[in-house]
């Protein structure tokens, strides 16, 4: 039953934490705009490789954090001051930053994988954010961190993102979406880190 839970624990979190646009869904729709849904999903795959792997790391440091929660309660206040400063940045910085456009330079299969490998390792927010979900629902005794239980919830994270990813692939279907009104996504992350902010100063409070 506990491998069940984490298992949903895993997919819910990844279907929440990679629905809202960004830029690995928004270029897996891009691409499957520009060169067709293969080369979309494929992308979409090198993207999951690099989730299974970063969910894994960050479970693993999470694990090791549930065993030390002496160290939880000093992350907590570091977390805080990140979340701030991120909320910070996307709602008043980000926006003013001019984004140069992506030039495409191969457009082979092998090379659509590897990107959506590559550009996933850029993002790095997929740790703490599965350190932070793991350890909230760990301290509710709903996530457990044994083998199997860690492992289930690692591949739900990869088929979590792979589904919202391929959601994205099929969604956009022609490049007439993309004359679409665009969701500011600065503003999105910004309230997201918002609330996780105010839900980490308030457990701050109830702790001391």
């Amino acid at each position: 039953m506990s491998v069940f839970i984490n298992f949903i624990i895993g997919l819910i979190a990844a279907i929440v934490g990679v629905i809202p646009p960004g830029l690995l869904n928004m270029s897996a729709a891009k691409i499957s705009m520009r060169e067709g849904r293969r080369k979309g999903l494929l992308f979409s795959f090198g993207v999951c490789i690099t989730v299974l792997i970063q969910t894994y790391i960050a479970l693993i440091f999470a694990r090791y954090l549930d065993r030390h929660p002496e160290i939880i309660d000093v992350l907590q206040k570091v977390a805080l001051g990140v979340f701030v400063s991120i909320t910070i940045y996307f709602f008043f910085i980000a926006n003013s930053i001019r984004k140069e456009p992506l030039k495409e330079v191969n457009n082979s299969k092998s090379h659509r994988v590897f990107s959506g490998i590559f550009l996933a390792a850029l993002n790095l927010l997929p740790i703490p954010y599965w350190v932070y979900i793991s350890i909230t629902f760990s301290s509710f005794g709903w996530f457990k961190f044994t083998p199997i239980e860690l492992w289930a919830a690692v591949l739900a994270s990869s088929l979590g993102t792979f589904i919202v990813l391929a959601i994205y692939v099929w969604f956009f279907k022609n490049k007439d979406s993309e004359k679409k009104p665009k969701i500011n996504m600065n503003y999105i992350i910004g309230l997201v880190t918002a609330i996780i902010s105010v839900i980490t100063f308030i457990k701050i409070l109830n702790d001391m």
